[in-house]
């Protein structure tokens, strides 16, 4: 069965001067502020599309690693996922960036690095930022 998520952005003005607001589907309550200025220059408490895409990709990652892991018989404990996502104006998004630990009891090292690896190429959000580099630095907590 597909699923579609939505979001809503409402954006007054011109691309420097305006700014808008971002609303999750499934979260009536909370609403974004997004502008130019955030994207362009970093802001605190205004998000940005590259947040936002940050938010979705480091879900991604930690789903398709917990199940990979967990269909070979090593259930984790935990997984913490950073990602960061650069935009550069002009350039557009250049990258992200995956910092992961992770607590896998009776796991090695190298193995770990393999999951990681491979949760990296075929987590569904990285498949859909294929036209960017991704890097990963993962370890076992």
């Amino acid at each position: 069965m597909a699923v579609t998520s939505e979001s809503t952005t409402v954006w007054n003005g011109s691309l420097v001067a305006g700014s808008g607001s971002v609303r999750l589907d499934s979260s009536k309550l909370a609403e974004f502020n997004v502008n130019w200025r955030a994207r362009s220059e970093g802001a605190d408490a205004t998000t940005t599309p590259e947040e936002l895409l940050a938010a979705a990709h480091s879900s991604c990652f930690s789903m398709a690693l917990s199940h990979a892991l967990s269909g070979a018989g090593h259930e984790p404990e935990s997984i913490q996922t950073t990602a960061a996502v650069t935009f550069e104006a002009g350039k557009g998004v250049l990258g992200s960036h995956l910092l992961v630990s992770a607590r896998v009891p009776g796991l090695s090292e190298a193995d770990f690095q393999t999951f990681a690896e491979d949760a990296k190429k075929n987590c569904p959000i990285s498949q859909a930022l294929a036209g960017i580099p991704i890097t990963i630095e993962a370890e076992l907590a």
